[in-house]
């Protein structure tokens, strides 16, 4: 019999600013994936972080699951290319769906953690879960693996950065701790950050504090296309911003939910502006991903009034 019941209140990181440092922290690789618990043996079933089953969109990671020994891990999964580069947004095309003849990208499952075998393990120290997982792991199945661990903080990184920018930050986990829901596990999470320019193509929000700016890039042809939307402007940035703005028409527009990096939500409205105002920007990925939107909110920094639209169209 299985230690739980699945779903289950996973632990979460908290998101800090400096690359966290101290003593016992075992650090480790945040990819671009899709975090779910995966429940190995024959009964096998692979479980999203809101407790979605996800068995018939990730049905060959099962297959493979299916030959271990019985296990309950904590991971992500991930869209891998040829070159061992990953890519969030392919991962997204399994949406609602399940493994496509002729996909360019296999479907793996990296494990962080190691929740149960045939007992309960989240009450183990966090060093110790982590060890057994990687003896459960040591199979030699290349879809099953573990994500690099290290308490070596140079080393962790110089992960970043690595498998075509998939590797986004690193997360650090006390190696005494228990597994223990939400943020009760003490693990923080650190992204590098990114910044570059966009055009301010829209507002959107109902209330001034909601008000985020809709940001388009030039493409390969050097044509405006909206790749996300702001997180909140702020009072600094709305005031900075408010004489630059000139309405493009009377009417709202409409974008799909997937511009404001939100998969599956609906479209939402905004009031589009003349593409006059360059905002900076500060992003978790150096660029948008192959759909042309980056998959976080970026942060607003500042208006550059220095450059124009056509100068950055020329960048």
């Amino acid at each position: 019999m299985p230690p739980f019941e699945l779903p289950i209140d996973i632990a979460l990181a908290r998101p800090v600013e400096d690359f966290p440092t101290g003593p016992d922290l075992l650090l480790s690789a945040k990819v671009d994936g899709w975090r779910a618990i995966l429940r190995t043996g024959p009964d096998a079933q692979l479980v999203s972080r809101h407790g979605t089953d996800l068995g018939r969109t990730f049905a060959d990671l099962l297959q493979v699951a299916r030959r271990l020994p019985e296990a309950t891990l904590d991971g992500e999964v991930l869209a891998v290319l040829p070159d061992g580069s990953l890519s969030f947004a392919l991962l997204q095309t399994r949406a609602g769906g399940g493994p496509r003849r002729g996909e360019p990208f296999t479907v793996h499952y990296a494990a962080f953690d190691l929740l149960g075998l045939t007992n309960d393990w989240r009450p183990r120290p966090h060093a110790e879960r982590h060890q057994r997982v990687l003896d459960v792991l040591d199979s030699g199945y290349r879809t099953l693996q573990t994500l690099p661990t290290s308490e070596d903080p140079t080393l962790a990184r110089g992960w970043v950065g690595d498998l075509g920018g998939g590797v986004e930050g690193v997360v650090a986990k006390p190696a005494d701790r228990p597994y223990l829901p939400r943020y009760g596990s003490g693990w923080t999470k650190w992204r590098r950050r990114h910044t570059t320019d966009a055009v301010v193509v829209g507002i959107t929000g109902t209330t001034p504090e909601q008000q985020a700016a809709v940001i388009a890039q030039p493409d390969a042809r050097g044509r405006l296309r909206p790749v996300g939307v702001t997180l909140p402007l702020g009072t600094r940035l709305r005031a900075e911003l408010a004489p630059l703005l000139r309405p493009a028409g009377e009417g709202l527009a409409e974008l799909p939910g997937t511009v404001a990096g939100l998969p599956g939500q609906p479209s939402f409205l905004y009031q589009p502006v003349l593409p006059d105002v360059i905002l900076e920007i500060e992003t978790a990925q150096a660029t948008p991903t192959e759909f042309g939107r980056f998959r976080h909110r970026p942060r607003p920094v500042r208006a550059r009034a220095d450059l124009t639209a056509d100068q950055l169209q020329q960048h």
